[in-house]
């Protein structure tokens, strides 16, 4: 190999590592959304006193947790797949 073979090759490679970490970091802006996030309420009960719930049901909570966890994982196989 020639050095003009290996200025290329390190090239192409740092091109690629920052085209890469632009891309992923343009997309996690994307998916979290624009502006603040709206602050859930906390629920009260009869006494005035929070119970922790913010207004879910145990199903809606359920499926809120699954959720995460499923775009976690996308995310982490995203991650995975660009460094292949």
């Amino acid at each position: 190999m020639n050095a003009n073979q290996i200025i290329n090759m390190i090239t192409r490679l740092i091109m690629r590592k920052a085209i890469n970490k632009g891309i992923d970091a343009g997309i996690n802006r994307a998916t979290r959304g624009r502006g603040k996030r709206r602050q859930i309420q906390p629920q009260m009960d009869e006494h005035g006193i929070e119970d922790g719930s913010q207004g879910l049901t145990q199903a809606q909570e359920r499926q809120r947790r699954q959720a995460k966890k499923a775009a976690r994982q996308a995310r982490q196989a995203d991650k995975a797949a660009r460094r292949m």
